[in-house]
């Protein structure tokens, strides 16, 4: 190609990321949820017909863009050419097809130029109920955990099909907010169409054919010349988390061939009668996105560059099979990139970060009037994080949801949502890690219902048991604490109650330390007491 064509191609592409940047925002500005709207826990992307993602938004999490990437496929599998027109908009929560749990929606839609079909765009969203037992890890089986949509049309030649909406109305507790994101993810795609046409009828473009051509080529031709830099062999890995009732052990074989790289996740603790296992498509997203991370985090995430990684797992609970109970399944998905760069730490060691708080530490409250009394019910959300590992040469960052990327709420819109009240909400001091580079912090956070007001919580916090290891010598991170204020010990997993008058108490875990800590300067340590990162009678 020439070098007007190769800067041609470039502006091009440049214009593709604009368009799902917008994309994105148009999901971010309209959603009703504030793990959307607050938070961010989304993804977007555009598609050629074929399928393969030509291009993502930074906005969003690993988690949702790279099962959004395989998502694709599955509606086009289900819905034939023939039955896709102008105007359509396709749907599912399938855990298995969609993001691995069924609090995810996610929405695909055509996009025609002149009758012909250029492009699908796809984007995906938290919602804040499905129904069923709510946001936990206490039912049996999927069926248990609330509404399943298979995949279908949310609207056709853009109508919506209302029986669809009315079936979500009479399912889940907060009817408005839920059909409302799905407005919200419809309009999401529908701009990215528009403005995809818009550029393809200025620059004078019939197809994406040549365009993806373009990106792939270069993806594949970069992310080739990474995995050809990387030692060549085979690294295992194994990591304990608390899991329900019991440690789950997790297990990962990370081997760098000439043109790949594989993740087999055989050894893995068997699935659990609990709702914390974790299909396959999940699992896969963040182990993609640790070795993405190391191999080539300045190239782009695109169809191309995830060929270059293979994941395989016999059943178990990093490959759960259908009907697996799977609402928590971000705990061990958020878990794998630390399974995942534990191994590789073997074959490139010094440049690898030491374990983190890992998981969000979620928590769903369903808040209430006491027995008898008056005020307002709500399901509020809250998505808040621990510490990450220390870096070499870096101390970890504080409150820093990696390997998510999801923002913490703001107190304001989580108070907002519901009759309750964060009382505190501040870094923990000394819960990072020593190390010649410090683990990040992680916080603490109080939370009660207004007077006359009570509340039951989801817990969905790990790391209690099990804190973050260090890397090279650093120490581990600080486990994470959940109790109320008189000091009774809550579970770090299950629906709970918190009676009036009472506060929860989360001290969210630290990340592990980098690092012989007697190699941590005079002036590091000198500057962690000046910023309370660590006591008086702290290292």
């Amino acid at each position: 190609m020439s070098d007007i064509g190769d800067i041609r191609m470039q502006v091009m592409w440049n214009r593709l990321i604009s368009v799902v940047e917008e994309q994105a925002l148009t999901l971010l500005r309209t959603a009703f949820s504030t793990s959307v709207r607050e938070s961010g826990d989304l993804s977007a992307g555009v598609f050629d017909p074929r399928g393969q993602m030509l291009a993502q938004a930074v906005t969003g999490t690993p988690g949702h863009v790279n099962t959004m990437a395989e998502a694709v496929l599955h509606f086009m599998n289900e819905i034939p050419r023939d039955a896709m027109f102008e105007g359509d908009t396709y749907v599912t929560n399938d855990p298995w097809l969609g993001t691995g749990h069924l609090h995810d929606i996610t929405m695909v839609s055509p996009s025609f130029l002149n009758g012909e079909l250029v492009a699908f765009f796809a984007c995906t969203a938290h919602v804040v109920d499905v129904g069923g037992r709510g946001f936990g890890a206490d039912a049996k089986s999927v069926y248990e955990e609330g509404i399943q949509i298979p995949i279908m049309k949310f609207a056709e030649k853009g109508k919506v099909n209302l029986d669809l909406v009315r079936i979500l109305r009479a399912n889940v507790r907060e009817p408005n907010q839920v059909v409302g994101d799905f407005y919200s993810l419809a309009a999401c795609n529908e701009v990215g169409h528009r403005r995809l046409v818009d550029m393809m009828k200025e620059i004078g473009l019939s197809s994406l054919d040549g365009l993806g051509g373009f990106i792939f080529s270069r993806t594949s031709d970069a992310m080739l010349e990474r995995i050809k830099a990387l030692p060549k062999g085979s690294w295992s890995n194994e990591l304990v988390t608390d899991g329900y009732d019991a440690p789950v052990k997790l297990a990962a074989k990370v081997s760098v061939r000439d043109d790949h790289v594989e993740v087999d996740f055989t050894g893995t603790d068997p699935m659990s009668r609990w709702g914390i296992n974790c299909p396959i498509i999940y699992s896969k997203a963040y182990a993609c996105y640790a070795l993405k991370c190391v191999v080539a985090p300045d190239i782009p995430n695109n169809a191309a560059s995830l060929a270059f990684f293979t994941v395989t797992s016999p059943v178990n609970i990093l490959n759960a099979v259908r009907p697996a109970p799977v609402a928590l399944r971000h705990i061990f998905g958020h878990m794998v990139p630390d399974l995942v760069l534990g191994a590789i730490s073997q074959a490139l060691p010094g440049k690898i970060l030491a374990e983190g708080a890992g998981a969000l530490w979620n928590i769903h409250i369903s808040a209430r009037p006491v027995a008898g009394g008056h005020g307002r019910r709500a399901e509020v959300l809250m998505f808040n994080s621990g510490g990450m590992g220390a870096r070499p040469g870096l101390d970890g960052l504080s409150a820093t949801a990696f390997p998510s990327g999801v923002h913490t709420m703001p107190i304001e819109a989580t108070e907002h949502t519901g009759p309750i009240v964060i009382w505190r909400k501040e870094l923990r001091p000394d819960s990072g890690g020593d190390g010649e580079f410090r683990g990040g912090l992680g916080q603490i956070i109080e939370i009660a219902a207004i007077e006359g007001h009570e509340f039951d919580f989801s817990a969905m916090f790990d790391r209690v048991n099990h804190p973050a290891h260090g890397r090279n010598g650093g120490e581990p991170g600080v486990a994470g604490v959940v109790k109320l204020d008189d000091g009774t010990q809550m579970r770090p997993k299950g629906w709970q109650h918190v009676p009036a008058g009472r506060r929860l108490i989360l001290e969210l875990p630290g990340g592990g330390g980098y690092g012989d800590p007697a190699k941590r300067s005079t002036e590091a340590r000198a500057n962690d007491r000046s910023k309370q990162y660590i006591s008086e009678d702290g290292k």
